[in-house]
């Protein structure tokens, strides 16, 4: 889906209130998945994301569409917790290789 430059701003502008204001800003949908709104005159798209990091001061979007229901699809819920078990599963190997690699370099 291609946006104008109106819709890529008012969806920055809801991501950058949640910066400012916290989850608060969210609504929380299950386990570590929220979503903003950020709705045009006439359109209305939904940002699923999860806060990561140490202090969760990283906003990881995991999926973005165009909302035609009341209700968030399962499917797209479905999919944002994939793509985040999959983050976090990549961390966890980054973590290992890299502490392997620093123990290998004290080793050395």
């Amino acid at each position: 889906m291609k946006l104008t430059s109106t819709e890529r701003a008012v969806i920055v502008a809801a991501m950058k209130e949640v910066t400012r204001d916290g989850l608060a800003a969210a609504k929380h949908l299950s386990g570590d998945i929220y979503e903003v709104k950020a709705d045009t005159n006439d359109k209305f798209f939904r940002v699923l994301f999860a806060a990561e990091g140490e202090h969760n001061h990283v906003l990881l979007s995991l999926e973005a569409f165009a909302k035609k229901t009341g209700k968030t699809p399962k499917a797209k819920l479905d999919l944002a917790k994939e793509r985040l078990k999959d983050w976090r599963e990549q961390g966890k190997r980054l973590r290992k290789d890299q502490a392997a690699t620093e123990k290998s370099r004290r080793g050395s």
